[in-house]
């Protein structure tokens, strides 16, 4: 499957490479369970993905990062990620490094990280949304730095 695949009739184009890191993250404990697999589903639909597509992608996913540009679409992307390490209730060593990693990568800072990622998991488990913790990102954590 190339990048043309992901580029459906409505026009919306999926950003492959965060896509590919939700796989990813849904493997980084050994295996890929029901639960991650229902979300993995759910969020490829979104983009008019088939199962078939999807199922192919999970089987075929590669480790490649490239990050977006702009902080907001960082954030989001990191939120996807943490959304899937939570997707079965447990956060593993291996998947919470796997979100250092990519936050890494993003370009986020050192100091901000850890502070990042407790954020993400805390917020995502009480059931904030996206907007809600971006702007706490950027209110509590990121200006006071």
């Amino acid at each position: 499957m190339n990048f043309s695949d992901f580029i459906k009739d409505t026009g919306k184009r999926i950003n492959k490479e965060h896509y590919l890191r939700l796989i990813q993250v849904s493997r980084a404990d050994g295996r890929v369970n029901p639960e991650e697999l229902e979300l993995l589903h759910r969020e490829g639909r979104k983009f008019g993905l088939t199962d078939p597509e999807i199922d192919e992608l999970i089987k075929n996913e590669s480790s490649h990062y490239d990050p977006p540009y702009l902080l907001q679409e960082k954030f989001d992307h990191l939120y996807n990620i943490a959304e899937m390490i939570l997707a079965d209730e447990n956060v593993s060593e291996g998947e919470r490094k796997l979100l250092k990693r990519f936050a890494i990568e993003a370009g986020f800072s050192d100091k901000t990280i850890a502070k990042l990622i407790e954020l993400l998991l805390a917020g995502i488990r009480k059931g904030d949304d996206e907007e809600t913790l971006f702007h706490r990102f950027r209110t509590e954590i990121l200006f006071q730095d």
